[in-house]
């Protein structure tokens, strides 16, 4: 199979919705996979994304396009039929995820978002839910496919050698970096504030008969699920934090608890279903507010630990598991930051968030930058400290100083390789069948001619 890999995953991104106008074309399907069929439009949507970001594509870039949405559809198709699941809050997290960051692009202004997509964020959610769930399918199916797929040093060696010298890719200048993530402490007088409203909320339901969801949709703070009144689906054993979870076995089929507080604010709940250790729980939540008065004393209390790790009076590792936020991911990695793009600790510089970027400007290796405020993934206000961990200047690839980049490069082909080959075997025992309008695509006529 010479010809069928140039595959990735289709994001279920923002930036294709503007070429929403697109479905002005009369609509046709153009393949069938299994059980699942794509469509001219979702192919029109693709391209026209795909040409946002590189203008002078060659007309023979929608035979790639077609053929990568054909692997998708395959291992959608083999997650559905060997019942991989993708639960609705994975679907509303992610979603929720890029929504935070379309609202970081547009400077947290929803108007220009809607102006610009020509739709409200609740219709680009629900434009996206089905893309988002086939995305987190087939990633979930490849994932599956490849979870055994390794390198040893040698492999990486092999492979690092069969590169040919006048080929070895430049690698730009790149960094890493360690941080502690602070959580402000909430005051007394906001925390009985919230306290006081959630009792409130809890009345109107118990008290008032007032509709659960409809209250959780308006009021609760959990933006995951208070968008499905506050339902959180079904849970095993060990998923909520422990007064949460303690609360939740307790309770009887429709009780609703009492108000209980935990590390994210204080909540109700109320137990709609168990089958054993699953239950199916919905819960109400109230954050407390985070005054300036509860910032400015996070920063002074960052403040404090910075100069006790410049003294050497603490180091850093140490500060990171006596402040840090333990519900950060880099609190369990001793503070280094993963890139969610290459999934190693390596950023190039242009990568790194604006803040970060400005904070670490003119750092030696090991220096700490001055606290700073950011906002977390669920909108709240944190602290952190970042540490310059290294630097590296613009160079040719070379094993000693990238092997980890080297390793994972190698990594990525080994697990290339072995979803060809389940794409090729899978081919074999699955129906396709490809519109004729692309039968001039060699890749394309290539899959249909698999045979057992």
């Amino acid at each position: 199979m010479k010809h069928i890999f140039v595959f990735f995953l289709f994001c279920a991104c923002f930036g294709q919705l503007s070429a929403q106008n697109d479905r002005a074309v009369i609509d046709r399907v153009v393949a069938s996979v299994g059980g699942e069929i794509i469509l001219l439009s979702e192919l029109q949507e693709q391209l026209s994304y795909a040409k946002q970001q590189q203008p002078n594509l060659p007309p023979e870039h929608r035979c790639i396009i077609l053929q990568n949405l054909v692997i998708q559809k395959l291992l959608v198709n083999q997650a559905k039929l060997d019942s991989i699941e993708v639960k609705d809050e994975d679907v509303e997290t992610q979603i929720n995820a890029r929504i935070e960051r379309l609202l970081g692009y547009f400077n947290q202004d929803e108007k220009a978002i809607e102006e610009f997509y020509g739709m409200s964020l609740n219709d680009i959610k629900e434009q996206t839910r089905t893309d988002m769930r086939n995305q987190l399918l087939a990633e979930r199916m490849q994932g599956q496919i490849t979870e055994k797929a390794t390198v040893t040093p040698a492999e990486v060696l092999r492979f690092y050698n069969r590169i040919p010298k006048d080929s070895l890719p430049y690698f730009n200048a790149d960094v890493e970096i360690r941080e502690i993530v602070y959580k402000p402490q909430v005051n007394a007088e906001e925390k009985e504030k919230a306290r006081v409203k959630i009792e409130e909320l809890r009345k109107r339901i118990t008290s008032d008969g007032e509709d659960f969801a409809v209250l959780a949709k308006k009021y609760s703070d959990d933006p995951g699920s208070g968008a499905q009144g506050g339902d959180l689906g079904w849970q095993k054993r060990g998923t909520f934090v422990p007064e949460f979870e303690a609360t939740a076995y307790n309770l009887e089929k429709d009780q609703i608890s009492p108000v209980i507080e935990t590390e994210f604010g204080f909540h109700f709940l109320q137990l709609l279903e168990r089958r054993g250790n699953l239950i199916h729980v919905r819960h109400i939540l109230v954050k407390p507010e985070i005054t300036d008065a509860d910032l400015a004393t996070a920063k002074m209390k960052l403040d404090t630990v910075r100069n006790l790790i410049k003294t050497n009076a603490i180091s850093f590792s140490d500060a990171v598991k006596k402040y840090g936020d333990k519900n950060t991911p880099s609190h369990s990695n001793d503070g280094r930051i993963t890139n969610p793009r290459s999934n190693n600790t390596f950023f190039e510089v242009a990568d790194l968030d604006t803040d970060v970027y400005f904070a670490i400007e003119g750092l030696q290796v090991g220096e700490i930058a001055e606290p700073f405020q950011y906002r977390g993934q669920d909108g709240s206000k944190l602290y952190r400290l970042v540490q310059l961990q290294s630097r590296t200047k613009p160079h040719k690839a070379d094993l000693k100083q990238d092997y980890g980049k080297i390793q994972i490069a190698a990594l990525e082909q080994k697990k290339s390789e072995s979803t060809e080959k389940w794409v090729v075997e899978k081919l074999r025992t699955t129906y396709l069948s490809i519109s004729d309008m692309f039968m001039n695509c060699p890749n394309l006529t290539e899959m249909l001619e698999i045979k057992p």
